[in-house]
Formats: structure tokens, C-alpha cells, sequence
């Protein structure tokens, strides 16, 4: 079932299903997904294992390193992902997502726009940091995927992030850089809020 991508809820659910006098517990169906895991990983480390699934799959990746040995920034796109890239390059929205992954590292996703308002995934990025260095690096990875320097991004939406609209400023210097209006709406809320709340005190 971990093999099928069934979540450990779902994996216990179906146990108790099948034997309703099962002790099985979800400590029990983590150890076992995670003893699974390391015995297809083998003697290999996580970023060797990562590095050979891209090989694999022949995913289109990139990385930096430091200390010659330690893997800081890594960017990585399917193949597929190039093609939609390359033909549906109008708009791009980048965002960050926090805390939302076992290594607590922020993780860039791009996601492509076609002008039927279908949304596709382009590429991700784990980051060492949001300091512009890591940030202009991985949009220079994210640019090395379109093919012709016709099909650059004409939009790229971002949130409020600083950094990360210095760096689209930086690599994609005539592309228009628009704010989300998912948080250009909740910061309006939020001020109007604190507006109302001064008033009504």
C-alpha cells in the first residue's frame, strides 16, 4: 500500500478492515513504511538515493554545493515539465511553502498557467535559505529550461516576498512581476480589521 502511495490513515483503516482484532497501531505502519524505505534506499544516503531517481526518471536537476560535499540548493523538473514549459510560457506563479517537509527547508514550487486556466507543475527547488544568492541562483536554474530566448515568462506572480521579487527583477529583467491576489486580498482584510478594531476602541 506504501508502494501505491496510500496514506499510513488510510493503511491502518484497511488493516482493521480486513481483521477487526488487529492491534496494529499508526506508530507501528510509520516504523514499518520508514524500514521499507531505507531497505529500498539501501547503503545509500538520501541525496544519493534523490540523485539516482533522477537519473532514473530523467528528471532535469541541478544543484549547489558547499563545503565541496554538502548539497545546499537543488532544483529539479520532470521532462515533461519542459515541454509544457516551453509551450505555455505566458504565466508563472512562484511561491514558498515553510515547515512543510522533514528537513524544515523552504521549498519553491513553480507552477505554469495555459490559457485555458489549467495550472501545471514546472519545477521545484529546495532552498538553504531565502537570501537572494539561493533565490537568484534557482530562478538562473528555472530560465536555463526554456529553450529560445523568445519564450522567456511574460507574468510571474509572486507573493510579497522581497527577496524573491528582487530576484525575478534580477534574471527575468522584462517580465512583468504581479503580487497574488490570494494575498494582496488578505492583507486588505487584516488592515481593515486593524482600522475597525482602532475605531470601535
Amino acid at each position: 500500500m506504501t508502494k501505491s502511495m496510500v496514506k499510513p490513515r488510510n493503511i491502518l483503516l484497511t488493516l482493521k478492515k480486513h481483521n477487526a482484532n488487529s492491534c496494529t497501531t499508526i506508530k507501528q505502519i510509520y516504523n514499518t513504511r520508514s524500514a521499507y524505505r531505507s531497505s529500498i534506499r539501501g547503503s545509500d544516503t538520501e541525496m544519493q538515493h534523490l540523485m539516482k531517481l533522477f537519473e532514473r526518471d530523467q528528471y532535469i536537476r541541478w544543484h549547489k554545493l558547499k563545503d565541496e560535499d554538502v548539497v545546499c540548493d537543488i532544483f529539479w523538473c520532470h521532462p515533461h515539465a519542459v515541454k509544457l514549459v516551453n509551450t505555455y510560457n505566458l504565466v508563472f506563479l512562484i511561491d514558498n511553502t515553510y515547515k512543510t517537509n522533514r528537513y524544515r527547508l523552504p521549498l519553491l514550487d513553480f507552477v505554469g498557467v495555459t490559457p485555458t486556466g489549467m495550472t501545471f507543475s514546472a519545477g521545484f527547488a529546495y532552498l538553504e535559505g531565502e537570501h537572494l544568492n539561493n533565490v537568484v541562483w534557482v530562478l538562473e536554474r528555472f530560465r536555463g529550461i526554456f529553450l529560445k530566448r523568445d519564450v522567456l515568462p511574460g507574468v510571474i506572480v509572486t507573493d510579497r516576498d522581497l527577496e524573491l521579487m528582487n530576484a525575478v527583477k534580477t534574471v527575468f529583467t522584462e517580465c512583468t512581476n504581479l503580487l497574488c491576489s490570494f494575498h494582496i486580498n488578505k492583507n486588505v482584510k487584516d488592515k481593515c480589521k486593524s482600522l475597525i478594531g482602532q475605531r470601535n476602541a
